[in-house]
């Protein structure tokens, strides 16, 4: 690896999961024309995001990323944003409550539209076309036309992505956040829950805590923090000429920083050490993921280590593990514990998602949530046992009533499946299985420190 590196030194290295345009001077005039578009988020954000998941590293903080598996240009409606944005908000006030600690919220939105596939090519019946690859890239009805590499759409993931972003931020910093609505809206789901009594002693203590600052005088009049918050966007780094393109130098600090999003990851099937999208990543300044699967091992994770984050830089670098509830106790342990050995500085997360994709007999692809909660228990067991910090989840979700995880307080079946099943890619859980989840989640996190823990009651992991 040299040390030599600019934003268009991927180029030169093998690339996997990148489309191949027919058209290569419309793709570099399409390139060159976003090179000139304003940055969607900008350098001083990008570096508050890593101060503040410095603190996660270091013990002192949760990781709640999540959102849609792939953003599509049919579903973007400002309802869909802001019920994804409310469920987020319930999420971390529980969460913040169960590990005492602050939550760093960052969604998986406004840039996640390119998605590798496992196979270059789909079929039904005997027709064989190129596989679907995000709407940035191509379309998902499956007609020859369709799935043919278009670098236009890049320019329309772009005014989606900016579109996104302002009512996000005005979401976060115009009073919807505001805590006091946020634990109202909790109630309501417990209301309305068929598992509510497991939840309800959580919730009460959060209530007791709101109504025991407002006697002290702090309420949202008086403290901004409670009716704002910072909310951070994110998505895979894989079209890395769009990426390329939304690179741009920091005039503060001389430092390249991807203005497509505050943090970018690389994917499981992209982490080839001498591969593109390692190249990319390691040279831009922006706090960054990489997914850790069941191929990986510690070997392999030192070395990607050293190139992705050489100067140990708190906050700079996520693990984000996805191996499966039957495969994380296999596999987490050891690297656990050489990057505990080597002293390394990162955020460990878990993505209890992608291992646990199975194929139900109608078809559908599903994920059972009771296999999402045991992967999630293991990984916090797992870093209890080892001495280190869970820092974080990474899910797939909506805040829509989707049907295409079963399980769940309110049970969906196989059968249920066809519904609502709307996800372009993967399935997500839908927001009342992502509170749930938060609400268990929570319960470990409280098991791990020496606050009064949550009532027995409540057990659900």
């Amino acid at each position: 690896m040299t040390t030599t590196w600019s934003p268009e030194s991927w180029r030169s290295k093998p690339v996997l999961q990148v489309p191949d345009y027919p058209q290569a001077q419309e793709l570099a005039a399409v390139e060159d024309q976003l090179k000139r578009f304003p940055p969607l988020v900008f350098a001083g954000e990008a570096r508050r995001l890593k101060a503040e998941l410095a603190r996660v590293a270091h013990g002192e903080g949760f990781l709640l990323q999540g959102g849609d598996c792939a953003e599509s240009f049919a579903e973007h409606h400002p309802d869909m944003i802001r019920d994804l944005f409310r469920v987020f908000l319930q999420m971390a006030v529980v969460l913040t409550y169960g590990a005492a600690q602050p939550v760093v919220k960052v969604g998986r939105i406004a840039g996640q539209f390119a998605k590798p596939r496992s196979a270059a090519t789909e079929s039904q019946g005997d027709t064989e076309l190129p596989s679907y690859r995000g709407d940035i890239i191509n379309a998902i009805e499956f007609e020859e036309g369709s799935r043919i590499p278009d670098p236009q759409r890049m320019l329309k993931a772009y005014r989606q992505s900016a579109a996104t972003l302002n009512l996000l931020r005005a979401f976060a910093q115009g009073g919807y956040a505001n805590l006091e609505h946020v634990h109202q809206w909790t109630l309501g789901f417990l209301k309305d829950s068929p598992q509510s009594h497991r939840y309800e002693a959580l919730a009460e203590r959060i209530g007791e805590c709101l109504a025991f600052m407002r006697a002290c005088g702090i309420n949202a009049d008086t403290t901004p923090q409670l009716h704002s918050t910072e909310f951070y966007t994110s998505h895979e780094a894989l079209l890395l000429g769009y990426e390329q393109a939304m690179t741009r130098v920091d005039s503060t600090t001389g430092e390249w920083y991807d203005t497509a999003g505050h943090f970018l990851w690389i994917g499981d099937r992209t982490r080839q050490p001498d591969g593109a999208h390692v190249e990319f990543m390691r040279g831009i300044r922006n706090p960054i993921g990489l997914k850790c699967g069941p191929s990986m091992d510690a070997d392999g994770l030192i070395r990607l280590i050293d190139i992705l984050n050489p100067g140990d830089e708190a906050g700079r670098l996520t693990l984000i593990c996805r191996f499966g509830a039957d495969k994380i106790a296999d596999h987490l342990p050891a690297l656990v514990r050489r990057v505990k050995q080597e002293g390394r500085t990162v955020v460990w997360s878990c993505d209890p998602m992608h291992g646990n994709t199975i194929k139900a007999a109608s078809g559908f692809k599903t994920r059972p949530f009771d296999r999402i909660l045991n992967e999630a228990r293991s990984f916090f067991q797992i870093h209890q046992s080892e001495g280190t910090h869970a820092g974080g989840v990474h899910i797939e979700m909506t805040g829509t009533n989707v049907t295409e995880c079963t399980g769940g307080a309110v049970a969906i079946t196989e059968a249920d499946l066809s519904d609502r099943y709307h996800t372009h890619c993967d399935p997500r859980l839908n927001g009342d299985q992502a509170l749930e989840l938060a609400f268990l989640i929570a319960e470990e996190l409280s098991r791990g420190r020496k606050a009064p823990e949550i009532p027995q009651a409540v057990s659900g992991l």
